[in-house]
């Protein structure tokens, strides 16, 4: 019996070889780059010696894939969650607020929530809950329009002012969606906000990497893997599936190997995967529409200060460029005095083609504009960092798009974010599609043996 292959070793290529480890099918995992983790990665700052994530990733207590991933692994304890959800905001002229959501039982925890939140005003707090109500109807229903409307059309037609839309919808679905909510659609924000935020008070917590995201799960992924006969190789470029009988035989290498499978999962984006299909495949569905997804950037600007300037484990920004500040000193325990913080711009179109300093000066500006103590802080370092695709980009033509992890050819499945499993391109999104494909595929090898 030829092995499982699985390409890719981001969260979803991880993801599906746990799952595929734990059912001792040995899988071989394979990854083009020469460290795991895809578009969740760490690096070394070569000033500072410092781990710097590649992008500040948040997720919540409805993450239900993902936390059983990291329990699996063993790295649950590299998590820090929030006891009841909490969310600082800042916004220009306006001052501070906070969600701080009582200890009640879901969704009057999320109640309590809203109406204590004093940047929106009195009215637009009862709309918005009216708002929420109206939304969690529209998605248990699975209504059509959802999928046909953007975030930004359905709050208006819900009556959400232009300032409850900037000061309390936008945020969220920026931050979940990575695209903006007049192009982002309704459907996977509709999602987010039934499963986060009206299920129940832990669903609605969020949980942080307490420690860079490389040390989060990629070497206990990999640890996992291998513990059971698993292989895991980085390095190890795909260049072409190759098929025979209608099924999947074998993957060609870039470095010249072949190594023969009985099953495969490609966890690697749409562009990254369109190259490996051979040329007759490539105008079936779904490949032919591999092309059609546009990527949309997140830029993360990463901090040092000298001194703290604000406690929380994270603030969010109302009327700036940057949308999110995280507080890494607080979150890995760190207190030397000075402060690092990574800064987010999700969306960031025109932002990732300006200029590192640009960038920087943005951010720091930004910062400087909704707390006060930011303003007499010196910037010790800053380092910018893009992923010009880190998501695919979420508008209601890419939900259409989005592939079920089964695929014409009985022994190929997909997983990414990107694929259709009902939620937003997170890492939620991600270890699903993995769970799911390695489903599929343990499937799959028990009915071939009957």
């Amino acid at each position: 019996m030829n092995r499982p292959l699985v390409i890719g070793g981001g969260f979803a290529g991880l993801a599906a070889g746990v799952q595929l480890a734990a059912r001792q099918l040995r899988p071989i995992v394979l990854e083009a780059r020469p460290h795991l983790g895809g578009r969740a990665y760490s690096f070394t700052d070569a000033a500072t010696g410092e781990q710097v994530d590649n992008g500040q990733h948040a997720m919540m207590g409805c993450y239900a894939h993902a936390l059983a991933f990291f329990d699996r692994i063993g790295a649950s304890r590299k998590l820090v969650r929030q006891p009841n959800l909490r969310v600082a905001m800042a916004e220009r002229g306006r001052g501070a607020g906070v969600i701080a959501c009582a200890p009640l039982p879901g969704p009057l925890h999320m109640v309590s929530g809203v109406l204590g939140y004093r940047l929106l005003r009195r009215r637009e707090r009862w709309r918005a809950l009216l708002g929420g109500v109206r939304i969690l109807h529209m998605y248990r229903r699975a209504h059509a329009g959802l999928a046909a409307t953007t975030v930004a059309r359905l709050l208006d037609r819900l009556g959400q002012s232009a300032h409850a839309q900037a000061s309390f919808w936008n945020p969220v679905a920026i931050a979940t969606l990575n695209e903006a909510p007049t192009l982002a659609s309704a459907a996977p924000f509709a999602a987010v906000l039934a499963r986060a935020f009206f299920g129940s008070r832990r669903d609605s917590q969020f949980v942080l990497p307490g420690v860079g995201l490389s040390e989060l799960y990629t070497e206990d992924a990999r640890r996992f893997i291998e513990s059971r006969g698993g292989q895991v190789e980085v390095r190890a470029a795909v260049a072409q599936l190759e098929v025979a009988t209608g099924r999947i035989a074998s993957v060609a290498l870039r470095d010249g190997r072949r190594i023969a499978t009985d099953a495969c999962i490609a966890a690697v984006p749409p562009q990254s995967l369109a190259p490996l299909i051979p040329e007759p495949l490539r105008a079936e569905a779904p490949f032919r529409a591999l092309g059609n997804f546009l990527g949309s950037p997140i830029v993360s600007i990463h901090l040092w200060l000298d001194r703290a300037v604000f406690e929380p484990d994270f603030l969010g920004l109302i009327g700036t460029t940057t949308q999110w500040c995280f507080n890494r000193s607080a979150l890995r325990g760190e207190h030397n005095g000075g402060q690092s913080l990574s800064a987010v711009i999700s969306a960031g179109h025109e932002v990732v083609e300006w200029d590192n300093a640009r960038i920087a000066a943005t951010a720091i500006d930004d910062l400087r504009a909704v707390v006060p103590a930011a303003r007499t802080a010196e910037v010790m370092r800053s380092v910018v960092v893009r992923e010009r695709n880190a998501t695919i980009s979420s508008t209601p033509a890419a939900e259409r798009l989005r592939p079920p992890a089964r695929t014409a050819i009985d022994n190929f499945f997909l997983a990414g974010d990107w694929t259709a499993t009902g939620l937003p391109p997170t890492i939620e999104s991600a270890v699903a599609s993995g769970d799911r494909a390695a489903e599929l595929l343990v499937e799959r090898l028990r009915t071939a043996r009957l």
